[in-house]
């Protein structure tokens, strides 16, 4: 019986990995891991551009440290949008290899560039599922370093963010009594 070549899904998640198990902190592997799970988990229809977007949410992010950019708002969100510049870029690289056509390309880099956000349905199950993944997995985390007003105002513009159905989603997110109690709290103070 003759070798299968793995299909191009599976084979742009195994360069994604690749490339983010070269990650120094070791995370962005682990990242894009949770990210394909519970997408999988919250729409198991997701086509395969929003499926590699999932996967390619952080490739490669440690390469563009927080540090390299002034402290502020204003730098911060243009770290963020060189980050999401670089994402597209290298998930465009990685499905070339692969084989997919360029308009598969095209949209997979608009839903990691979060064009239309709230408008594309896919896009927007992009940002639950990030909203999720935090919650889920960096939560607990998170708001142990900080007091419970940060953690409320964080955690109201998470909620902003996401869809109803990803807000019923979160529900069901195993979490802590702080973490649950100041969710709740910021749902009903946004």
């Amino acid at each position: 019986m003759p070798d299968q070549a793995p299909d191009r899904l599976t084979r742009a998640y195994a360069l994604i990995d690749a490339a983010n198990a070269r990650d120094p902190a070791s995370q962005a592997e682990l990242y894009g891991r949770r990210m394909t799970e519970t997408l999988e988990s919250f729409r198991p229809d997701a086509p395969e551009t929003l499926k590699i977007a999932a996967r390619a949410q952080h490739i490669e992010r440690w390469t563009i440290p927080r540090a390299s950019y002034p402290e502020g708002r204003i730098a911060y969100l243009t770290w963020r949008k060189d980050l999401q510049k670089l994402h597209a870029r290298r998930a465009a690289e990685i499905m070339a290899e692969c084989g997919y056509a360029e308009d598969e390309i095209a949209r997979t880099g608009a839903l990691l560039r979060k064009e239309r956000l709230k408008q594309d349905a896919d896009a927007q199950t992009l940002e639950d599922v990030i909203c999720l993944v935090f919650l889920a997995h960096e939560a607990e985390a998170f708001i142990a370093r900080h007091d419970d007003g940060k953690v409320r105002d964080i955690l109201a513009k998470t909620a902003k963010k996401m869809s109803a159905v990803g807000l019923a989603a979160a529900g069901s997110v195993p979490m802590g009594d702080r973490l649950r109690r100041l969710l709740g709290e910021a749902l009903t103070q946004g």
